[in-house]
């Protein structure tokens, strides 16, 4: 019953995708945002009535403008993302705005380039988008492990992470989410998938102190 329910789930959901997607090079600012929502409940939908996966929340965004940090362990976080946070800013490996459709559709979106390799300029780069988007009022959203970590593991904090925190002097909101044991495999499992926001961290800690409680956040559930 999984592999059906997977194979119906990749079926409807990426038709849906590739309807979405034709509507990307005609699409900037807030209307694409709302074209980002409409993919993401897409996805929401088929993952609880094809796989058969509930998603659950312990605890919810704060109040006010904040840098959420939050567990990578399968692309279902990354697509779900509007669905938990609305239009949330999100920062992502310079590699993926690279790949065809998907590329494009993230760069009208708005979402911020991370381009480890390229050193300062591209810190520079970042940091300016940052605080462009900033001036908007959305939520930031980073993966701070930098890749997708299996379940049961803990990644380091990539650097730039702590320049990130204190560029924007935002509290600092840990979310943990253990979506790795049903949605990594081709082969989906129905289950729970559980998001839990964890204490939200104030600015202007030293970074050894801002990176340990962010560790201890995202892998409250990574057990």
């Amino acid at each position: 019953m999984n592999m059906l329910r997977s194979l119906a789930f990749y079926a409807l959901f990426y038709a849906g995708t590739l309807v979405l997607l034709v509507l990307v090079p005609f699409q900037r600012g807030p209307a694409m945002r709302r074209l980002a929502n409409a993919w993401s409940a897409w996805h929401r939908w088929c993952v609880r009535h094809l796989l058969r996966i509930r998603v659950i929340q312990e605890g919810a965004p704060i109040h006010g403008p904040a840098l959420y940090a939050m567990r990578h362990e399968s692309f279902f976080e990354a697509i779900d993302a509007p669905c938990v946070f609305g239009e949330p800013v999100i920062f992502a490996k310079q590699e993926l705005l690279a790949l065809p459709l998907w590329g494009s559709a993230a760069k009208n979106y708005g979402i911020i380039p991370v381009a480890r390799s390229e050193g300062a300029k591209a810190l520079r780069d970042l940091m300016r988008a940052a605080k462009a988007a900033k001036d908007e009022g959305r939520p930031f959203l980073i993966f701070p492990e930098g890749t997708r970590t299996p379940h049961g593991q803990e990644g380091a904090i990539v650097s730039g992470f702590a320049g990130l925190y204190k560029l924007l002097d935002l509290p600092v909101v840990p979310v943990a989410v253990n979506s790795g044991p049903l949605y990594r495999g081709s082969i989906k499992r129905r289950g729970q998938i559980t998001y839990r926001f964890g204490d939200a961290i104030p600015p202007g800690l030293d970074r050894a102190e801002v990176e340990r409680r962010v560790r201890e956040g995202i892998n409250a559930i990574n057990g």
